[in-house]
């Protein structure tokens, strides 16, 4: 009898047995597939999948200027109408693409490269405000970010190497300072100061105070703040008020392994706190759970390519309501979506 009791206490021994794939790894312990979760692997996880082949929803039509083409995307934006906003980074506009539409319209800029408050110069992020539905435009070229609204234009924040942009819950401006390596936080209406450094600003390094290019970056409704930096292939999550960041993706140099990133772009958190990531030089879309020590791909990684499930130098990334995701496959000059699987 006691050597009943120490066997079922003592080694892997699991009753009732772990289900769907699971492994019974220590006393009615049950480690799990990524796929499910419980006691006994019994109940589906919450980890969405897609379908691996995109649909081309604006540009794919080459590289060029006209209606139905884009050159070298760079950022996005999906409004509540599924509108797509395109920071079309070579030809110097913002283009926005109707839902389900055959060719976009242009909404800012498209009048040459240049600093005149009507043109832009290498445009990198878009976001729309909502609230009052004026376009807001990281305008690296012109370091500068610009509002438009009807086709007037007021320049928001001045002498600033911007590169990505984002709005929290509370209307505050958040971009990323490529050049002071910081992310920098205004106030709505209020940019006549020097705004608030809210993660970063510690010069260029490694450390965890510190980022190398910050690019693309998400703000959660905590207004703990994602950044991808690119140069350390790596996602910094900065917390409220935080003096450091903790590595949430990468972080291991850069390679092509689960657990490294080769140059990270895009990026957002979903709505379990998974933090999607894209892997620029990797050709492929990452997911990773915070604290742990890998990732998985989710999207591409079939190589550089232009087929419906390979991506080339992808770029930005944002998702609608219903969870789709939409990758900038920027080389490939389109925008790629791939469908939730339900």
């Amino acid at each position: 009898m006691i050597m009943v009791w120490f066997l079922f206490h003592h080694l892997a021994i699991c009753f009732p047995q772990c289900s769907n794939g699971g492994k019974c790894t220590g006393p009615n312990f049950c480690t799990c597939t990524s796929l499910w979760t419980g006691s006994r692997c019994e109940t589906p996880s919450n980890w969405d999948k897609w379908k691996q082949n995109a649909t081309t929803v604006a540009g794919g039509n080459g590289k060029g200027k006209e209606l139905n083409q884009l050159s070298g995307p760079l950022g996005i934006f999906i409004d509540k109408k599924k509108n797509i906003f395109i920071a079309d980074y070579v030809n110097h506009r913002i283009v926005e693409w109707k839902y389900n539409a055959k060719e976009g319209q242009i909404i800012a800029g498209g009048n040459g490269r240049g600093n005149r408050t009507d043109q832009l110069n290498t445009p990198t992020d878009v976001i729309v405000d909502q609230q009052n539905h004026s376009i807001i435009i990281a305008d690296f070229g012109n370091k500068r970010v610009i509002q438009w609204l009807n086709q007037n234009q007021q320049i928001l924040i001045d002498n600033i190497r911007c590169w990505g942009l984002a709005m929290d819950k509370h209307g505050f401006l958040y971009v990323s300072d490529f050049q002071k390596n910081a992310v920098i936080r205004w106030k709505m209406g209020e940019y006549n100061n020097e705004g608030i450094v809210v993660a970063g600003g510690n010069g260029h390094g490694n450390q965890l105070n510190q980022f190398y290019a910050p690019t693309f970056m998400f703000v959660d409704k905590d207004q703990s703040v994602y950044v991808s930096d690119a140069n350390h292939h790596r996602v910094m999550k900065w917390k409220k008020d935080a003096k450091e960041g903790k590595i949430v993706a990468g972080g291991n140099g850069k390679g092509e392994n689960l657990n490294q990133l080769s140059g990270s772009h895009g990026v957002i958190v979903g709505h379990f706190g998974h933090i999607y990531v894209v892997d620029t030089w990797n050709y492929r879309v990452m997911r990773w759970s915070e604290g742990k020590e890998e990732g998985e791909v989710v999207v591409g990684g079939n190589r550089k390519g232009n087929q419906s499930n390979q991506l080339n130098n992808p770029m930005g990334l944002s998702s609608d309501d219903e969870g789709n995701l939409y990758v900038v496959d920027s080389e490939n000059h389109r925008i790629q979506k791939f469908e939730i699987i339900l």
